[in-house]
């Protein structure tokens, strides 16, 4: 009911803090600035897992009729990160009441700012969060999918997510005299229809890609061709090569489309979050514990999602695996995406969470091989 928004987050670090010290761990704060690491030193030696939740909001006013609605105006948790947030600390009580048994380490993770570029992720391992660290997991709600369902993805799960702004200068004038000036909003848009043409005509259709314009703002009067327009935008993409080509594509055709209408541009691309690559093995140990919690049914092998995530910078460092639970609402009517005012999931989600944060956990620490190939589990 009181979200912060990313790299603003203030109370909400301090309660996750709290609530971790009462527990008896070793709490780091300020951990890239806003961070939280929680540390949980087991009775008995053994290697180090990582869990990961984070903790921002996201700058929408929230349209949902429940009680647990944002009471701040034009904040909310419109991505489930509460959810993830709770849903962690409930795993660091019940693995606490228990950390006699436990062998080895479990660190407890919670990013702040994922929703922004450059994200909390990457300030908090440069900080150490990741120290000493011999593998990673995080999870994300669904609000689409069904409850308590686990998708999972081997290798490229998630995109490279990049981000563009192009500044377009022309020479303003009466709209009733075109021809005295040179006209940004023109060369705008041709420009916005030819670099529709980079991934239609000059990436390979078998390399996934997304370039998409969503941002177009210059000129407020009706009849005034104004001097400067602004065009805003992403770039989502699985493969380096795919990625630098296109990078390479937007400022090129920026500068020949609008030069050609007389008008002068400057590009700026800003490289965002990797993409997210699961590591093989954890992902198996992953799918091997949810099929033995929830059934083999639960479990589904997702497609490569186009979004971006900041968890790629944890996978850059340590294996581990990113994976999404099933919390849909039962009334498909009421199922909104994520980012969506009226965004929503079932709270039991975070049972499925925990359930499986844990069980990974204690399978990880128990030194079982997840070496399974292929064939062996088909056959299974």
């Amino acid at each position: 009911m009181y979200p912060e928004l990313s790299h603003t987050e203030v109370n909400t670090p301090k309660k996750v803090a709290e609530f971790l010290t009462e527990l008896g761990l070793e709490v780091k704060t300020g951990v890239g600035s806003r961070g939280v690491v929680g540390i949980l030193r087991g009775g008995k030696p053994g290697k180090t897992v990582a869990l990961r939740a984070d903790f921002d909001a996201l700058p929408i006013q929230d349209e949902k009729d429940v009680e647990y609605k944002s009471r701040v105006p034009g904040v909310m948790h419109a991505c489930g990160h509460d959810l993830h947030t709770a849903g962690l600390l409930g795993v660091a009580k019940v693995l606490s009441e228990n950390k006699e048994d436990i062998e080895g380490t479990i660190v407890f993770i919670h990013q702040f700012a994922e929703e922004v570029i450059p994200g909390g992720a990457k300030f908090m391992i440069e900080d150490g969060c990741l120290d000493g660290v011999d593998v990673v997991y995080g999870a994300h709600v669904s609000s689409t999918e069904p409850l308590g369902t686990v998708g999972l993805k081997e290798g490229n799960a998630m995109a490279n997510g990049d981000t563009f702004e192009i500044e377009i200068s022309g020479k303003g004038t009466h709209a009733a005299t075109p021809h005295l000036g040179v006209d940004p909003l023109a060369a705008g848009s041709q420009l916005l229809l030819n670099i529709q043409q980079i991934v239609s005509r000059q990436v390979d259709p078998l390399k996934p890609a997304v370039v998409t314009v969503a941002s177009f703002n210059g000129g407020e009067g009706f009849n005034v061709i104004p001097d400067k327009v602004s065009i805003k935008g992403t770039v989502r993409t699985f493969d380096d090569d795919v990625r630098d080509w296109v990078e390479e594509s937007i400022e090129r055709i920026a500068v020949q489309t609008c030069g050609a209408l007389g008008a002068s541009v400057k590009c700026n691309y800003v490289r965002g979050y990797p993409a997210v690559v699961n590591h093989p093995e954890e992902t198996r140990r992953v799918g091997k514990v949810a099929a033995e919690l929830f059934g083999e049914g639960m479990v589904q092998e997702m497609p490569p999602h186009m979004g971006m995530e900041d968890f790629a910078y944890y996978l850059k460092e340590v294996p581990g695996s990113f994976f999404w639970v099933g919390g849909a609402l039962e009334d498909k009517n009421e199922v909104y995406p994520h980012h969506h005012p009226k965004f929503n999931v079932q709270e039991q989600a975070m049972m499925y969470i925990g359930k499986l944060f844990i069980a990974t956990v204690i399978d990880f620490l128990s030194g079982e091989d997840v070496h399974i190939s292929r064939e062996k589990e088909s056959a299974k």
